[in-house]
């Protein structure tokens, strides 16, 4: 999954992306919120562009007779299955470049059949047949809107393709044949501008809407985590616990570890509240990097920090917190108002089943499991009742 930061967001914003390309991490987002915009919308131009296309059978009639039966077969037989096709495509395989290419193949067909088709014709209305493809030129920019390579690709194809069928007509002399070509590399050239623009425009509203997601998903953030330590905080827990509860059947055992730092009223007096606020954070990285992803770790209060398991087996929760008294105990952070001269921590563990007990009467199990390892002498764990007795250690 890509990950991108509200500062490499900042940075694109800052930077202007004036060759209409990001890092790569956000031109990764980019392209599939480019793609899905495509998706939803390419069925309503899909009928669009066909009917459109389609009715210019009434132009073939009027102006080009007598290539009329060719037309009937460019139009319906061949152009129309192709767009289904495209559609269909980019529907089943939702894909930035696909999608690129596919709309530059339309747009190239749909001016190349038709011109193909009147280089039979003896018609003296080919100047006003020929442009018809000038709408061709506008739905590919306007309405299909590739990104900005796409474009300049596909202009060049049907500015090609266009010149060649209708210098294969005969029917234009010098004068007007340059006439057409310098009408339709104004329009190219205007189009590939308004294109770049309308790109640009697209990437800014795509960046401030990313910036905004991520500004807020950071304040959501910031209003679970203790401003102190940046673990979670009480609020989190009530939420947090709400759904481990009400998903009952999928956590089968929820445990909760909560532990004390040993004599933290006694350090503070020693070494004052600064150094015991730099203590609670050592702890807290401490119990964070000791307990991986698998748990999920709450500033409790005060010193107080609860680690919560779902799904795991009691005996792996109290072996985990065992790990954790003995990586607080080896951090050897210096307290010198006890015996031992480092901080230490006492622990207790509890487990229970959703549906024996309420969330409340498990974190009073571990508080109970708490205070009797401090009853033991501090920097020791102790097994609430929660727990059955083939899962305590010594």
């Amino acid at each position: 999954m890509t990950i991108v930061t509200l500062e490499q967001v900042e940075g694109e914003i800052a930077r202007g992306f004036r060759p209409l390309r990001f890092t790569p991490d956000i031109e990764a987002l980019f392209r599939k919120d480019y793609v899905a915009a495509r998706v939803r919308l390419i069925a309503i131009w899909g009928v669009v562009g066909v009917l459109i296309y389609d009715l210019v059978y009434f132009g073939d009639r009027a102006m080009v007779p007598d290539v009329l039966e060719e037309l009937v077969a460019v139009r319906f037989l061949m152009f129309t299955p192709l767009v289904i096709g495209c559609a269909l495509a980019v529907r089943r395989w939702p894909n930035a470049r696909l999608y690129d290419l596919l709309a530059v193949v339309v747009a190239v067909m749909g001016v190349t059949l038709p011109m193909a088709a009147a280089t039979n014709s003896a018609s003296p209305y080919l100047l006003v047949y020929q442009n018809y493809n000038s709408a061709a030129f506008l739905f590919f920019v306007i309405a299909l809107r590739p990104r900005f390579p796409a474009v300049l690709v596909g202009l060049a194809l049907m500015c090609a393709a266009h010149f060649t069928t209708a210098r294969m007509t005969g029917a234009f002399d010098a004068v007007t044949y340059a006439g057409i070509v310098t009408f339709y590399l104004t329009l190219s050239i205007f189009l590939a501008v308004s294109a770049y623009f309308l790109e640009r425009t697209d990437r800014r509203n795509f960046l401030n809407q990313l910036r905004g997601s991520l500004l807020y998903r950071q304040l959501e953030d910031n209003a679970d985590r203790d401003e102190l330590t940046g673990l979670l905080n009480r609020r989190s827990l009530a939420r947090i616990s709400d759904a481990i509860w009400n998903d009952a059947a999928a956590q089968p055992v929820v445990s909760a570890i909560l532990l004390d730092i040993d004599h933290f009223k006694r350090f503070n007096d020693v070494h004052s509240h600064i150094e015991g606020d730099a203590c609670i954070r050592s702890v807290s990285d401490c119990i964070r990097d000791t307990v991986g992803d698998a748990y999920l770790v709450f500033r409790f209060g005060g010193e107080e920090i609860l680690v919560l398991s779902n799904g795991l087996e009691p005996l792996q929760v109290v072996a985990m917190a065992e790990r954790i008294r003995t990586a607080i105990e080896n951090l050897a952070l210096r307290h010198c108002g006890i015996e031992i001269g480092c901080v230490t921590a006492s622990l207790g563990v509890a487990s229970a089943q959703p549906g024996d007990m309420t969330f409340e009467k498990l974190l009073q199990n571990a508080d109970d499991a708490l205070y009797e390892a401090k009853r033991r002498g501090r920097n020791n764990v102790a097994p609430g009742n929660g727990l059955q007795p083939n899962t305590l250690v010594a």
